[in-house]
């Protein structure tokens, strides 16, 4: 089952972007899947740090280019992308301690809902304000 479905208004229009939007998302539903199939703590710990990497790297990516165009959202747009962190390392830190007994529901909340959201407003504002 996909967590996330790739969509169109996903898209920036900003190739480099577009591209990691694309990788995380597989990597994300990846992660979910092998949640459904039960993998076991420690390759749900691997899957957790390697979305943490990649999504670290890549909002880097975004708020150098924010930073470079002078986006006049840059603040609210990094804040959303630090709260997403947090709650990724929440989740990470409540694995390793054994707290959490759902991780579909931990995963959907944090991630899903959030992508989604943020590709839809966040970054389809960037877009459009760069004119990338």
């Amino acid at each position: 089952m996909t967590l996330i479905a790739w969509r169109p208004e996903f898209e920036t229009g900003i190739p480099d972007v577009d591209h990691e939007h694309r990788q995380l998302v597989e990597l994300i539903n990846r992660l979910h899947g092998a949640l459904e199939a039960g993998a076991d703590k420690e390759d749900i710990a691997r899957f957790l740090g390697e979305v943490f990497a990649r999504i670290s790297a890549h909002f880097a990516l975004e708020e150098t280019i924010m930073r470079k165009h002078r986006y006049d959202e840059y603040a609210e747009h990094k804040a959303e992308h630090e709260k997403l962190l947090d709650e990724l390392r929440d989740i990470m830190d409540a694995h390793a301690a054994d707290a959490y007994f759902d991780y579909r529901e931990a995963l959907s909340t944090a991630v899903r809902d959030w992508f989604v959201e943020h590709f839809r407003t966040k970054d389809a504002r960037l877009h459009k304000k760069l004119g990338i």
